[in-house]
């Protein structure tokens, strides 16, 4: 179950809080620190798949891009932080970044290639919260992916079932695609990539 630690704080009072090598996971949301479950093995396997098949692309294609292994996204103006499942960062875009050298803390969205969130019990977050603020900050793409059809019937339709949503920044709002199945899942960010959702979720198993 997510908890909430009672006492609202500053981002900069939550990133001094925040405990080194704790078993738990926690995020800022508008000022309450929020305990995030801790995933289940297929979350952290379908994480690490991606995250794998982008550093792959990546060298393939020699792109200027790389995925850090802890990254905070900060939006502005609100006092909260998150920590994606995966990120792309521009390696040029981050040396404008002024807390990324010392604290690995995202403020700029143009910094930022892609995100990408796995979706858990507090899918809500997901589809809502952190679409709206990755939106607002302008980051090019944002990737959902809903491997358990958790989401909201206004999320991903009905009947629920698994489905990988790509969202697009066009004129400064996302349009969303989403992809089930066997369906090609098409990014604009990385069009050369060749997967399947069925490949990431590995449903088929």
């Amino acid at each position: 179950m997510i908890q909430a630690i009672p006492k609202l704080v500053t981002f900069d009072e939550f990133i001094d809080w925040y405990p080194e090598n704790s078993e738990h996971h926690y995020e800022l949301h508008n000022g309450a620190i929020v305990e995030i479950p801790k995933p289940t093995g297929k979350h952290s396997e379908i994480a690490g798949f991606i995250g794998g098949e982008l550093f792959l692309l990546i060298r393939q294609l020699q792109l200027p891009y790389f995925l850090p292994k802890e990254c905070v996204i900060k939006p502005s103006p609100h006092e909260s932080g998150y920590e994606p499942d995966a990120i792309v960062l521009d390696k040029q875009a981050v040396k404008s970044e002024p807390r990324w050298a010392k604290e690995s803390i995202i403020t700029i969205g143009s910094s930022v290639r892609l995100i990408v969130e796995i979706v858990s019990t507090n899918w809500q977050d997901d589809y809502a919260l952190k679409l709206n603020e990755y939106e607002a900050m302008g980051i090019p793409e944002y990737w959902i992916a809903d491997y358990l059809g958790l989401g909201g019937k206004r999320y991903i339709g009905s009947p629920k079932l698994p489905t990988f949503s790509v969202c697009q920044l066009v004129d400064g709002e996302y349009q969303i695609s989403r992809f089930r199945g066997d369906e090609r899942i098409v990014s604009g960010v990385f069009p050369e990539l060749n997967l399947t959702v069925n490949q990431v979720f590995d449903t088929a198993v």
